[in-house]
This record gives structure tokens, sequence and C-alpha cells, in this order.
């Protein structure tokens, strides 16, 4: 299959372009710069120069393509209203190009703030509708294309894709421990949130591009459930520094941006995932990452 990727130098992108490839796809990236030109063509990939406000590229990526896998997203922290118009005309222009043709297209969301007070299930339609919702509502302008001859999945993330070298929540994380000295937590810890090994989400991406039907939501979830506290206490040995609680009053100040999700409960279930594409989890957990010193210069001794 010959696959038009945006977000394709990314840290869940990069990953996936090696899963295709290795699974004897065609992979074309979606690239801005020099230096993201050099990355894909160094994994073996072709490239096609442009940006997600360039929507004649994707038109062009899209109807060229046997199948599309959408996982860029302009994070404009200071505009997110940029940032959700650019999501839904960047989705509107891909599916466009696709309408008719029944091929794949592949749309990433995340979990946090589709239901409150349980874990999302992937049955639970996201509240985001209209351009002037989250992230320009473009799940769900994704999913109406379904009626239109395009096999849309939905693959939601859990809130860290982790592994060796990543600078998601948790690399920011580990960067505040190391600069108050202490790793925190907020309150008394007992949110938690969902992960998944960045390798395990590459793989199911690649499974739902092969074999999900239309319509279909996948959670690229593969521990439920992890308690900040015990992301906190697993900083703290890598770190050899002490483990504390943070007032939430004072999480901004002692985390930085991430400490308005860090007391957040983020957590979903890939049930019906798992046994729709037979996805299981391989890689390592967060704590198995945090104790080998994959965010850190020495792991747990």
């Amino acid at each position: 299959m010959k696959v038009f990727m945006t977000g394709a130098t990314g840290w869940i992108g990069s990953a996936t372009v090696e899963e295709l490839l290795r699974a004897g796809h065609k992979v074309i990236g979606l690239a801005r710069s020099d230096i993201s030109v050099a990355s894909l063509e160094g994994q073996g990939a072709t490239v096609l120069r442009g940006d997600l406000d360039d929507l004649d590229s994707l038109r062009r990526g899209a109807s060229e393509a046997d199948g599309v896998v959408h996982l860029a997203n302009k994070h404009d922290w200071g505009n997110p209203a940029e940032s959700d118009r650019a999501e839904r005309a960047a989705v509107e222009t891909l599916a466009e190009a696709l309408v008719g043709t029944g091929r794949p297209f592949v749309v990433a969301n995340g979990i946090s703030g589709l239901v409150q007070g349980r874990p999302v299930l992937e049955t639970d339609p996201s509240p985001a509708v209209g351009p002037n919702s989250d992230r320009g509502g473009a799940e769900n302008l994704a999913l109406d294309y379904v009626s239109r001859g395009v096999r849309t999945i939905i693959t939601r993330f859990a809130p860290t894709v982790h592994g060796a070298g990543d600078w998601g929540f948790v690399n920011f994380l580990v960067s505040a421990a190391r600069k108050q000295g202490v790793s925190g937590y907020i309150g008394d810890g007992s949110n938690a949130w969902s992960a998944v090994h960045r390798s395990d989400a590459a793989r199911l991406i690649r499974l739902g591009l092969e074999k999900a039907p239309a319509g279909t939501r996948l959670h690229a979830i593969a521990e439920e459930a992890i308690t900040t506290r015990t992301i906190a206490e697993a900083i703290g040995s890598a770190l050899g520094i002490p483990v504390m609680p943070v007032a939430p009053e004072d999480a901004d100040d002692h985390f930085g941006f991430v400490g308005s999700f860090f007391g957040q409960t983020m957590t979903g279930s890939s049930n019906l995932t798992r046994e729709l594409l037979a996805w299981e989890p391989a890689g390592p957990t967060l704590l198995e990452d945090l104790k080998a010193g994959a965010y850190t210069k020495v792991g747990i001794r």
C-alpha cells in the first residue's frame, strides 16, 4: 500500500514510518523542512514538501495514495483557535480527496476530555462537534465521511506515548523534577493516566490502516490506569531525589504547563481494540521505561 502521512517525522509518526516500511508498505511523508526531508529519506520514505496549511499538498498526497495517516497537529498553545482551524481544514481536505474510494483514512486524537468520571471507551463519541469545538471537531468530521465512501479510522492515544527519546508529558515531568529537586505529584496522587509504548502505538496504526472497518475508533492504550503518584515515585527513584505532594494551587509553578494535565485523570480502555485487531501490546511499560533510564541519564540501580 502507498501511504501518505502527515506528522511522519514526529514522535509517533517516525515509529509508524518504520513500522509501515517493515511491513512492506511505501510511505510518502509530508515534510516542511530540510531536516525533516533528510530524516524521512534516511528511513527509506518518499517526501512531499509542504505543511498543514498547504492544502494543495495535502490534496495531492491523499489523492495519489492508497491510504492516509494523519498524525500532525499544528500545536499553537498561544492561539488554540488557530490550531483547531488548521486541524479541521486539514482533515476536510484529506477526506475530500478520498471520497468514493473506500481507501483508509487514519486520524489521530487523544482521550483527554472525552468523558468524565470513568475510562473512555471506543464506543464513546467525541463531544467535540463543529468548527468551534476542540480540534475543530475533526474526529466527528472525519467520521462523517464514512457515508461518502471513506474508510475512516480514528486512533485515540493515551496521554503518554512513551519510550526512549520521548519529548512529551513524561519528559516534562522529569525536567520539572530535576529543576525542583523533588519529584512531585498533585494532591494525593490518586488520579491516573493511561499509557502506551511508542512501538505498540505504531503497530496499532498499521493494523488499523490494513484491517479496521470504516467508522472504527481504536484506542492505543496498553496500561489503563497508572496513578500519578506511582509515576512520580518512579521518576524520583530514577533520579535519586525525594518524592512529595504538590498543592493543586502550586502545580503550574512546580511543573510548568504540564501541571494542568498532571492533576487530571486521563484513562481509557482498549478492550474492543484488542478484540477487533488482535492487538497485544508488547513494548515496555511506562514504569519499565523509567526504571531503565529512558528518560534519565541512568536508570534505577
